[in-house]
């Protein structure tokens, strides 16, 4: 950035001034709040964390430095606001592919387009685009979700919401323009799979296993276990033995009590 773009001292300065401000304003929602999810809250929450970004950013253009605060995502929902007794829903699912194998979609493809006696013109499996059209058309989204390596498809990040409306929609009323008015304060649910989660896990998986191996022994203290284990048992046989000698040095006969 050059120096013309950077922002003044007084610009930073009072972004630092609206933190302060955002962040009474936050507090005082909070000490008046009148439920877990109290609007007043959740609007302060969303001033301060559009104030806090804009100060940080502001920081590191003029400074080069940062502050210290995570300023979360967007990936929370507004408190619910919907009829509480909904009397239609919708489900609007989002689903990521990467064509990770165009050959292998062509040619899947090209199985459907040659089974299919009003499948569209000869040649729609020659293009990636074709190829999907034919797969998509052909297969319902679960199925290709569940054999979307078949497809040469790779899995991305998916999204499930489902919102709740007063009414159901008159036939065709949204057809046009299916995702442009979604409410997120009537998304009763939503359900997200993504591979970072996968990841937060597994890091924390193998931090576990570390500490586990550092907290143990581990391998190298079982052959001191193993060699303590033989002598106790050797020690027990030995005595068994004894006991079972007569004095001649013959093994005693066990005598049954009468």
């Amino acid at each position: 950035m050059s120096d013309a773009a950077q922002p003044t001292a007084a610009e930073v300065r009072a972004a630092a001034e609206a933190v302060k401000t955002a962040l009474d304003r936050h507090l005082a929602a909070v000490e008046r709040r009148s439920g877990e999810e109290d609007p007043a809250v959740y609007d302060a929450f969303n001033e301060l964390a559009a104030a806090a970004e804009a100060y940080d950013e502001l920081l590191y253009d003029r400074y080069d430095e940062v502050t210290p605060f995570e300023i979360p995502g967007e990936d929370t929902l507004p408190p619910y606001t919907g009829p509480e007794e909904p009397s239609a829903l919708s489900v609007l699912i989002r689903r990521d592919y990467a064509v990770a194998e165009p050959q292998r979609l062509m040619a899947q493809a090209r199985r459907v387009e040659a089974a299919d006696e009003d499948a569209p013109g000869a040649g729609a499996s020659g293009t990636v685009h074709g190829a999907l059209g034919l797969l998509f058309g052909e297969f319902e989204p679960d199925e290709i979700a569940s054999r979307h390596k078949e497809f040469g498809l790779e899995e991305g990040d998916s999204t499930l919401w489902v919102t709740a409306a007063d009414e159901s929609a008159e036939p065709g009323e949204w057809l046009e323009a299916p995702f442009e008015e979604v409410d997120p304060e009537r998304v009763v649910c939503r359900f997200d799979v993504s591979a970072v989660f996968d990841e937060e896990f597994d890091d924390g998986d193998e931090e576990e296993e570390e500490e586990e191996d550092e907290g143990e022994g581990g391998e190298a203290d079982l052959p001191d276990l193993d060699e303590d284990l033989d002598e106790d048992l050797d020690t027990d046989l030995d005595r068994g033995l004894d006991r079972d000698l007569d004095e001649d040095g013959e093994p005693a006969r066990l005598e049954a009590d009468r």
